[in-house]
C-alpha cells in the first residue's frame, strides 16, 4: 500500500544520456525536489583520451544539483550516502541495472521510465525495434523496478501514435515529450496514493535487444518495406549499414535515408544502379532509392552530392 505524503516528495534521479538529461531538467523546471543525481562515471574519449562527462552530469552541474558517479553500485559508502538523502522515490531513466540493495532504499520504491508500452519491447533499444517491426503505436511506461529487467509492476502509461515515415530520431523526440509528462505525473499521483501498481500481463513480450553490428546490417534479400523500416529506425543512430563491393574491394557504406519504390526489377538483389545522379538498389520486390549515404572517410551526404565526385564501377553491388 502506498504511503501518502503531505509534503513535496524527495527524489533521487538516476540516468546517463541526453534523453535522461532532458527529463531531469523538466522535473526541476516543474519544481520537483531533486535531492541527488546519480550518473555514469566520466569516461576517456577522443584521441586525447580526455574524460567525457555524461549528459546527465552536465545538466545536473548546470542546475547546481549534487552528483554521484559510483563505479560499483553495491559499494557500502555509496549505498550509505543514498540512504542519508531520505528520498521518497528513486527515478531511473536510461541508467544501469540496479541491485536490490539500491532500488529497495526509498520508502515508496524506485521507478523506471521505459520507452515502450510494457510488456512490449523490453530491452535496451525499444524505440528502434518498434520502428523496425513497423508498429503503428508505441508509448512510455513508468514501472517499479524489481529483480529482473523491465518486468516490474506498471504505474502509468501514455500511448504515442507513430507517424508515417517516422525515423528513430523523430520517435525519440515524441517519446521524450511523453516521458517528461509521465514522470512528473507519476511522481505526483503515486506520492498521493492515487496509483495502484499493476502486475505486467503474462502475455508474451516483444524483446528489444541492444543494437550491434549484426542486427543493424541490411540484407538486400529482405522485402522493400522491411529495408525501408530498418533505415528509418536506425537514423540518426547507430545507422543501418551494408557492404559496397566493387573491383573486388569491400568497404562499409552507412545508409541514413532512402525510400522503397514498388516497381519491377529484374536484377539480382543488391545490384547498384546509377541513373541521372540517382542511386538505387535492386530488390526482389522493387527498388530502394538511397537519399543519404556515407562512405569511409567521407561525411554523410545526399546520393546526388556523392555522385558528383564518386563513380561506382559497372559491377558494383551492395551486400
Amino acid at each position: 500500500m502506498t504511503t501518502v505524503l503531505n509534503n513535496k516528495p524527495r527524489i533521487v534521479f538516476m540516468g546517463t544520456p541526453e534523453f535522461a538529461a532532458e527529463i531531469l531538467e523538466d522535473l526541476c523546471r516543474k519544481g520537483i525536489d531533486i535531492v541527488g543525481v546519480v550518473t555514469a562515471a566520466d569516461k576517456p574519449a577522443g584521441r586525447g583520451k580526455q574524460l567525457n562527462q555524461s549528459a546527465v552530469k552536465k545538466k545536473a552541474l548546470a542546475l547546481n544539483l549534487p552528483v554521484s558517479q559510483p563505479v560499483n553500485l553495491k559499494e557500502e559508502q555509496f549505498v550509505s550516502s543514498l540512504k542519508s538523502l531520505s528520498a521518497d522515490f528513486f527515478v531511473v531513466v536510461a541508467f544501469r541495472m540496479l541491485p536490490e540493495v539500491v532500488w529497495s532504499i526509498p520508502r515508496l520504491g524506485t521507478f523506471n521510465l521505459h520507452a515502450s508500452l510494457l510488456p512490449q519491447y523490453r530491452g535496451a533499444a525499444p524505440i528502434q525495434w518498434a520502428l523496425m517491426n513497423r508498429e503503428k503505436q508505441t508509448g512510455v511506461t513508468t514501472f517499479l523496478i524489481d529483480q529482473q529487467i523491465d518486468t516490474g509492476a506498471i504505474l502509468e502509461q501514455i500511448k504515442v501514435d507513430i507517424p508515417q515515415g517516422c525515423t528513430g530520431g523523430l520517435l525519440h523526440d515524441l517519446l521524450l515529450e511523453a516521458g517528461k509528462k509521465l514522470v512528473a505525473q507519476t511522481i505526483d499521483q503515486y506520492s498521493q496514493g492515487n496509483i495502484l501498481p499493476k502486475k505486467q500481463p503474462d502475455t508474451a513480450s516483444t524483446e528489444a535487444p541492444k543494437l550491434n553490428k549484426e542486427n543493424t546490417r541490411l540484407d538486400w534479400q529482405w522485402p522493400g518495406e522491411k529495408i525501408d523500416a530498418w533505415v528509418r529506425a536506425l537514423n540518426p543512430y547507430p545507422v543501418a549499414w551494408t557492404e559496397l563491393i566493387q573491383n573486388d574491394l569491400v568497404s562499409t557504406a552507412k545508409i541514413y535515408a532512402g525510400k522503397y519504390v514498388s516497381a519491377p526489377s529484374h536484377l539480382l538483389p543488391g545490384t547498384l544502379v546509377i541513373e541521372k545522379k540517382t542511386m538505387k538498389v535492386a530488390l526482389k520486390d522493387g527498388w530502394f532509392v538511397i537519399d543519404q549515404i556515407q562512405l569511409p572517410g567521407k561525411k554523410p551526404m545526399t546520393a546526388a552530392a556523392l555522385l558528383n565526385g564518386f563513380s561506382p564501377s559497372s559491377d558494383a553491388y551492395l551486400h
